[in-house]
């Protein structure tokens, strides 16, 4: 849902990348929504992401474990990438081509394929595949087993540490790759190097989490600590967005560069990601842990609403591009319609004919 709402807001507040909806009114506080999803939510999903590839790994075998995650995750990549986003992109700039020829000589011919937000899809194969790679190199067992020796879960000294180091790494990539700079790792694989470091070394943490079961011994005081910590760093960014203009002559935040500016949002950044991750792991094991039937509901359907939103909200986003209403009440209208109706086109997306082979 928050993937779903920080989509429905790019037409309307400041952000760094390119949106097909152009609102030339902005809501600048929207700016602060944006850098502080960005701050720690794909770092979630990489973190639970990585949790559970050692699990299936053993439960499947490699073949198995590899043939599952093309066929889940690599059809919906090729599905999109030459059926739904080439036409999209061709209508979206204007081109004397026929489409014929838009496709095959700049599309395909000048490697200009999208994946759009399936950017994620694209890195998970990737490192499925360098997952298993070292494995099988190594032989290293992961499966815990009751009698196994597990590394206590972090600390607070520990989980700082990686704050910190997370925040040094971070500011040091973004000197040469800025925030909204995107790049082909290894010329195929679409990366926002500035998060990178997250992305990467949350998912390594989700595989060394399993093989100590982190998640469930975690203490729970440790995790509200946290929880606090990523809330506050969070509401301060809020704060800032809302009162710069009259406190602060200069601004505090760059998104890179050699700046102590940048240093003070990466370290900012990392503390909120580093916060709410720790803390909202916790939150909905201790709080939240469990589904009636309209939550089982809406996870059956969470994927394959991942795959279908951008193009539910950019409708909606269509719809509404005329109606004479302030930016704000645009976001809020768009994320309101667009998130039941994801679920709710998600829903029956998934009762067609071989759907539920891939989501």
């Amino acid at each position: 849902m928050l993937v779903i709402a920080h989509h429905a807001g790019q037409p309307y507040g400041p952000t760094g990348g390119m949106w097909l909806i152009f609102n030339p009114e902005r809501a600048d506080i929207l700016g602060a929504f944006f850098a502080t999803n960005a701050a720690f939510f794909m770092g979630l999903f990489f973190l639970i992401s990585g949790y559970f590839v050692p699990s299936a790994y053993e439960r499947k075998g490699a073949k198995v474990f590899l043939k599952e995650r093309f066929w889940q995750l690599g059809i919906p990549i090729l599905f999109f990438a030459l059926l739904v986003f080439p036409p999209i992109f061709y209508f979206a700039q204007s081109t004397e081509l026929s489409f014929s020829q838009f496709f095959f000589e700049v599309y395909l011919g000048q490697g200009k394929i999208q994946v759009g937000h399936l950017w994620f899809l694209v890195h998970l194969v990737f490192y499925a595949v360098c997952y298993v790679l070292w494995r099988r190199t190594t032989k290293q067992k992961v499966m815990f087993e009751p009698d196994q020796q597990k590394m206590a879960a972090p600390q607070h000294s520990l989980i700082l540490a990686y704050l910190a180091a997370l925040a040094i790494v971070t500011f040091f990539i973004r000197i040469q790759y800025p925030i909204d700079t995107w790049k082909g790792l290894l010329w195929i694989i679409p990366t926002e190097i500035a998060h990178l470091p997250q992305y990467l070394s949350l998912f390594v943490i989700g595989i060394i989490a399993y093989h100590h079961d982190w998640f469930r011994r975690m203490p729970t005081q440790r995790g509200w600590v946290w929880l606090g910590i990523g809330l506050a760093a969070a509401l301060l960014r809020y704060g800032y967005a809302l009162t710069r203009n009259q406190l602060f002559e200069n601004r505090l935040i760059a998104g890179g560069g050699w700046d102590w500016r940048s240093l003070v949002w990466s370290t900012w950044e990392a503390t909120i990601c580093v916060g709410l991750c720790v803390g909202l792991l916790v939150f909905f094991r201790e709080r939240v842990n469990g589904q009636g039937k309209w939550g089982r509901i809406l996870s059956a359907n969470a994927y394959t609403v991942y795959l279908i939103h951008i193009l539910v909200i950019i409708a909606v986003q269509f719809l509404v591009a005329p109606v004479l209403i302030p930016p704000l009440l645009k976001f809020f209208f768009v994320t309101l319609v667009g998130i039941p109706l994801c679920f709710l086109i998600g829903h029956y997306v998934r009762k067609l004919p071989f759907a539920r082979l891939v989501l």
